[in-house]
């Protein structure tokens, strides 16, 4: 899917690939499951330690020299097996930061009502701007009050994407997920996280119903 000169695809669970169609850094979020003749990665980006969102193997696939990744603390045990030369990033919520033409923040990312995701462990979201284009990776997240300052930083002529979770049981549901959706007001959203791990693609067929019902318009991607 293009948006404004942005390529973003779903990689499958939690995985997501970002390329400036113009030139630019090739980002990933979350590899998981990759097939084996990807691009190799400018960033990566890690929102928590779980299998599924922290995947040497997966992540031994796309690094090449000088790839960096942006992680939580308790990721970092498993990123430094590797032998390629990397550089690497600590972030939290709250944590900002600029790798050239992209800037970029960390929300948190957490349960509400249920143990698989902490608030303590500082877990993370990440809000990426390249361009005039923002692009809200939930991470895994249950719908919490922190969304609403997304609102803040979206400006006039800028695209807000948001890719929201909508398995359920580890994160938010479908229903949980459109909330946040009328919460963040994206310009388009993306759901991810069904179709592996938790969730199918039911959930994102519920989720893209519930959120047109509040004329927030959703595109499911197709796998990668």
């Amino acid at each position: 899917m293009e948006v404004n000169g942005i390529d973003i695809k779903w990689l499958g669970n939690a995985g997501i690939l970002i390329k400036n169609l113009n030139g630019g850094k090739v980002i990933y979020i979350d590899p998981y499951n990759l097939r084996e003749d990807l691009e190799k990665a400018d960033l990566i980006f890690l929102t928590h330690s779980h299998y599924d969102h922290c995947s040497v193997a997966d992540i031994s696939k796309i690094i090449k020299s000088g790839t960096k990744i942006i992680m939580p603390a308790d990721c970092q045990s498993k990123i430094l097996r590797f032998e390629i030369p990397i550089k690497y990033q600590i972030v939290s919520p709250g944590f900002e930061l600029s790798l050239g033409e992209i800037k970029v923040s960390c929300f948190p990312a957490y349960n509400l009502d249920k143990n698989f995701h902490p608030k303590n462990e500082e877990w993370v979201g990440y809000l990426i701007k390249i361009g005039d284009v923002l692009i809200y990776h939930s991470g895994d997240t249950d719908k919490i009050p922190e969304m609403q300052r997304l609102t803040g930083h979206k400006q006039s002529g800028r695209k807000l994407v948001a890719i929201l979770s909508v398995g359920g049981r580890f994160t938010m549901n479908a229903e949980e997920a459109a909330e946040a959706a009328k919460l963040i007001k994206p310009d388009i959203a993306i759901p991810i996280h069904y179709g592996s791990v938790s969730g199918t693609l039911e959930d994102a067929e519920e989720f893209k119903e519930l959120c047109e019902l509040e004329n927030v318009k959703v595109k499911i991607l197709e796998k990668e």
